[in-house]
């Protein structure tokens, strides 16, 4: 996933134009000669040179949050959320009330005593329409249970930004073995 989002950035940012009726997009390569590029696919909502890079204090607020949720201050993890946010996960897709998110995380700790986080990457961007904004976030999870069992997850978090704070997150999770 992190391998096809990184191509997916670097191609975007490499487009110079896009023709909507086909899959044909013209780019100029390092050397300035042009090469018509036909892609099995392209983005319904968007043309594929959406996203710009985004702003890096976007980053920094939401890794904020995620320590806040690692070392256990619910209070710190809680504070760039909107009233209102989309969680989306491996079956699950609500939209709650803040503190509704505020439970759901307390709660999760109920069952743990530890969790590491090991952050592999991270990037922000922003449409070029400068309406849409997300921070993807790539990291392994290390949890420890009550029962000092420990496992681990590969994490991407696809988390967007309006107006300053976190109206969703969007998750996908992979289970691997952990490295003790």
């Amino acid at each position: 996933m992190m391998k096809r989002l990184m191509v997916i950035l670097a191609l975007a940012l490499m487009f110079s134009c896009n023709n909507s009726s086909t899959n044909e997009t013209t780019v100029a390569s390092k050397d300035t000669v042009t090469e018509q590029i036909d892609y099995a696919y392209l983005p319904e909502n968007h043309p594929p040179d959406n996203w710009d890079k985004g702003d890096q204090r976007n980053i920094a607020m939401v890794l904020r949050s995620l320590k806040g949720f690692e070392t256990k201050n619910i209070d710190q993890a809680m504070e760039p959320f909107a009233d209102t946010v989309r969680w989306a996960a491996d079956g699950i897709d609500v939209r709650m009330t803040k503190d509704s998110l505020r439970s759901m995380f307390i709660d999760s700790w109920q069952n743990m005593t530890n969790i590491k986080i090991k952050m592999d990457d991270y990037e922000a961007v922003i449409s070029k329409d400068k309406k849409t904004e997300y921070v993807t976030l790539w990291y392994k999870q290390i949890v420890t249970n009550t029962k000092g069992e420990v496992d681990s997850l590969s994490c991407v978090d696809d988390v967007r930004i309006e107006k300053g704070k976190i109206t969703e997150i969007d998750e996908k999770t992979r289970r691997y073995p952990a490295k003790i």
